[in-house]
């Protein structure tokens, strides 16, 4: 990593005006992060089978970075949804519709990190916001739902007492489209902000996050618990993730953020830090926090009793719940950061959480992608279906 280090110190001194690329590592082996390409203060890397820029500067800053490292896989993207769209018999109009509903009211940092894309990567600003929205609306033409499942464990669950989660983000199969783009984004506001990382395809709203001070946030589906009902008027939850990952720096200061920011539709979010995890079960009008003794797990349906849900959960929720606590409980005192990979390997009809072209509702669904995270070291392992886990060490990352 001592390289890794000197290749991102080196990427500063780089001119701003141009994309250079670095054809000796480009095709490089899977021993590490190689760097392919730099703008600005901005640096593209190939971790394994996985896109990596670190960028640093302002917000308009990082997105122009972004926008250039990333310009043919944002452009094939867009195109590719772009085709659907239109094919699917939604106008432009409407799309756009689609998008200016979910980034309107989004803080002015997040809009500069898009209007400085949209100067780099040859699309409009119109596109970008379309490109951020595309996935979700891409779903509901196939009229496809979210999974996604949480666990967490720390105290006498792991080596050293600090806390290890993962998180799988479950979709169906159609969504395979979106494997080619996806990307681990690091940016290093210059602003005295956190620094950010989110796992996502390029371009698109993030929906797994962590900062350099350690935390992590992360959604699951709850329409089935919370009800489809949505409020106009309030920012979307998920994308307000990457306002309060650049807010806060302990589980307090982020324990508050969420339980003050309203929702606009049913969401279970599940937070982080380096000695404790929360899982908030979320409607239009309340909010349980839930706490664990050293554990704790969430899938898509409510489980605080006062809910006093009508309405019993689908059985493969429960049961993906039920068996992430089980291999807790079977691991416990030994679950370090591979041991949760080993944990996440296992498969919903061998008794652990995740999907692999698996048929639910009618639908073939996979564990699209998943993520470990030890917040006390910053380190990651992430995952696309179908594709090997690759670790990577994010405190390296955040210091640019």
């Amino acid at each position: 990593m001592k390289l890794l280090y000197l290749l991102i110190a080196l990427a500063l001194v780089v001119p701003a005006t141009a994309v250079v690329l670095s054809s000796e590592n480009a095709g490089a082996a899977d021993t590490g992060p190689a760097q392919v390409a730099v703008f600005g203060n901005g640096t593209r890397y190939e971790a394994g089978s996985y896109h990596v820029v670190v960028l640093s500067g302002t917000y308009r800053e990082m997105g122009r970075q972004y926008g250039a490292l990333m310009k043919e896989e944002l452009q094939a993207e867009y195109a590719m949804l772009r085709s659907h769209f239109t094919a699917s018999g939604y106008t432009e109009e409407e799309v756009g519709e689609f998008a200016r509903t979910a980034t309107a009211l989004q803080s002015k940092r997040m809009k500069e990190i898009r209007a400085g894309i949209a100067e780099t990567s040859g699309l409009s600003t119109e596109e970008v916001d379309v490109l951020y929205e595309g996935p979700i609306v891409y779903l509901v033409t196939y009229g496809a739902k979210a999974g996604c499942s949480f666990v967490a464990v720390w105290g006498n669950y792991t080596p050293d007492g600090s806390v290890v989660l993962s998180r799988n983000y479950d979709l169906p199969d159609v969504f395979s489209v979106f494997y080619p783009y996806y990307t681990l984004a690091v940016y290093n506001p210059t602003d005295g902000s956190n620094g950010v990382a989110t796992f996502g395809p390029a371009g698109a709203r993030p929906e797994t996050l962590m900062n350099s001070a350690g935390l992590f946030i992360a959604d699951d589906n709850a329409a089935d618990s919370g009800s489809t009902l949505e409020i106009a008027g309030r920012p979307d939850l998920v994308g307000e993730f990457f306002r309060l990952m650049l807010d806060y720096s302990d589980m307090e200061g982020l324990d508050a953020g969420i339980m003050t920011t309203r929702t606009n539709c049913a969401w279970i979010v599940n937070a982080a830090g380096p000695d404790r995890a929360y899982s908030y079960e979320e409607t239009v009008y309340d909010i349980k926090r839930r706490e664990g003794p050293g554990v704790i797990a969430a899938a898509n349906h409510f489980v605080d009793p006062a809910w006093r849900l009508a309405a019993p959960p689908a059985e493969h929720s429960t049961t993906r719940y039920d068996n992430l606590l089980r291999l807790a409980e079977e691991n416990r005192g030994s679950i370090d950061g591979e041991q949760m990979v080993a944990i996440r390997d296992v498969l919903l009809q061998d008794g652990g959480a995740t999907f692999r072209h698996s048929t639910l509702e009618g639908m073939a669904y996979s564990s699209d992608h998943q993520v470990v995270f030890v917040p006390e070291t910053r380190t990651l392992w992430m995952k696309v279906v179908d594709r090997d886990w690759q670790k990577v060490e994010l405190g390296q990352l955040f210091s640019v």
